[in-house]
């Protein structure tokens, strides 16, 4: 197995955790956005969507997981992590990404309406890389679900 293969499988496995967390938001009544910061192969934060349960229209996935990652490293700059999120971040996060020098951004589903790369596509850091599109019919669907069970 090659390097690029190496990486797509552990994309993989770290997105299947992110979509947990999309589910545990989803439990919650929360839109069901998951998100997990890697450093060195393993999960250092994991959290979804908490703005219906607190009343805070910022506390996103990628937001509540920056806060932990940081507070786990015991720093602000998250230079050697990686963010998978299962869906593409908005203008917002993506300026709380660029600011903590996440190195490396990884998302299942775009988000046409309010997603980043669309808006604000340099907002990250000048040296951080973005895949997009892992497991990205399983996002997807998760949100699409969400919406559709809730008109």
């Amino acid at each position: 197995m090659d390097n690029s293969e190496q990486q797509q499988k552990k994309d993989e496995q770290f997105m299947r955790r992110a979509l947990d967390e999309a589910m545990a938001a989803r439990e919650a009544g929360e839109i069901p956005v998951g998100a997990v910061i890697v450093a060195a192969d393993r999960i250092i934060a994991r959290a979804h969507n908490l703005t219906e349960t607190l009343g805070d229209v910022t506390a996103h996935a990628e937001m509540q997981a920056i806060t932990s990652a940081a507070n786990q490293l015991g720093g602000k700059y998250l230079t050697d992590c990686t963010l998978y999120v299962t869906v593409e971040p908005c203008i917002m996060c993506a300026g709380a990404i660029g600011w903590s020098q996440i190195r490396r951004v990884v998302f299942g589903a775009a988000d046409e309406k309010r997603g980043f790369m669309r808006f604000a596509p340099k907002a990250l850091h000048p040296k951080c890389t973005v895949t997009q599109g892992v497991l990205e019919e399983d996002c997807r669907t998760l949100m699409t679900d969400f919406f559709r069970s809730r008109r």
